[in-house]
């Protein structure tokens, strides 16, 4: 806790306070512990070879970290994501004990419910120990297989400090910037197209965290956001970034999540927003990994291009299937469309219903305003 102390001492003086204090010197702190013990671990395994080397002065280049990771948490991440756990047993784990995400909510992450996850953690770690998988940081051979997971586990933290999923705050700025500078080393470390256009998606998604609530906290939604206040130069960082991702015409659906908030970024005023062609990408997003939630979220941008009622339609067919029953935006996004159809009764019910389900107070007093406007 003294080097997390220490650390807030020289960051929040030029980045701010965080939303989080408290929560941010946890991590820290918990952070600084596992880096210095991998440290420790590794100086007293080098004494004898850097006698050695001092002995002879000889630099043995294959004596060297042949990983090639020179961050630890990076490190440890790669470590956890062995290949021979299931994958969304190694992502729960990995979030777990290295990222220190809750049970509740890596659960919100995966739209399960904590005794699931914590399951699937208890099971990755008997694995471990009954086929004796070791603890160790792969060589650099080893890492283009474990890729997929590192980056999702990445996307994971950013997700959930961009959007809480519970707590008195909308945002985490500690773990979105740790998610931030994962990526920056990951891409450094391994320049993949995912994983550029995942750095790129991180930032245009982070360059509007400063309008996304209030003075008073309250949630802004993006059509009334104040887009003088989004980060410049991180919208500059990220689109060149997307860009560069796209080039390479190997990408996948982090580079077209990208493109999507590129296409945000770019409009001048939320009238200006291109919604076909956010639609279109959502398309090819459907087709590159296909999911519940991106079908919610294509629904929304149709709504946007042909009408609330053509959206209206998509959610309500989702909806029907079951797979979001407990997912609050569903709810909410399903509310606001009837709100714009003057469907005022059926609105206030899918908002309470959503009340019901969202553990984000500022997202519980939005949801709350809804309503009262709609029993006026």
């Amino acid at each position: 806790m003294h080097d997390a102390f220490a650390s807030a001492v020289e960051r929040w003086g030029v980045e701010g306070v965080p939303a989080n204090p408290r929560g941010w010197l946890i991590s820290a702190g918990r952070f600084k512990a596992i880096d210095a013990m991998r440290r420790r671990a590794r100086f007293d395994a080098s004494l004898g070879e850097l006698a050695e080397r001092l002995n002879t002065q000889v630099d043995d280049p294959a004596g060297r970290d042949d990983e090639g990771i020179d961050d630890d948490r990076l490190r440890l991440i790669f470590t956890c994501c062995h290949p021979a756990l299931p994958a969304e047993a190694r992502v729960a784990l990995t979030l777990r004990e290295v990222c220190g995400l809750t049970t509740e909510e890596i659960a919100s992450a995966f739209l399960v419910t904590p005794p699931t996850i914590a399951q699937r953690i208890v099971r990755a770690k008997s694995k471990i120990k009954a086929a004796g998988i070791p603890y160790q940081v792969p060589g650099r051979a080893d890492l283009a297989e474990r890729l997929e997971t590192v980056l999702y586990v990445i996307y994971l933290v950013f997700n959930e400090g961009y959007s809480a999923s519970s707590g008195e705050m909308l945002t985490r700025a500690d773990l979105s910037g740790e998610a931030i500078r994962l990526g920056r080393l990951l891409v450094e470390l391994l320049p993949e197209a995912e994983g550029v256009g995942l750095l790129g998606l991180m930032l245009l998604q982070e360059s509007r965290r400063g309008a996304r609530t209030s003075a008073a906290g309250e949630v802004v939604l993006l059509e009334d956001q104040d887009r003088s206040v989004w980060n410049r130069e991180q919208i500059g960082e990220g689109l060149a970034l997307v860009e560069r991702a796209l080039s390479t015409q190997r990408f996948g659906a982090y580079t077209v999540q990208a493109a999507i908030a590129a296409v945000h970024a770019q409009a001048g005023s939320a009238a200006a927003t291109d919604w076909g062609q956010i639609a279109a990408l959502y398309d090819v997003l459907l087709r590159v990994e296909g999911s519940p939630v991106v079908e919610l979220n294509r629904a929304v941008a149709v709504a946007m291009r042909d009408g609330a009622a053509a959206g209206l339609a998509l959610v309500d067919a989702i909806l029907a299937r079951g797979e979001l029953g407990e997912y609050h935006y569903a709810h909410a996004a399903r509310a606001d469309l009837c709100r714009r159809l003057g469907k005022n009764a059926e609105a206030r019910a899918s908002y309470e219903r959503a009340l019901g389900l969202a553990r984000q107070e500022p997202e519980r007093r939005f949801l709350r305003q809804r309503i009262v406007e709609l029993t006026v």
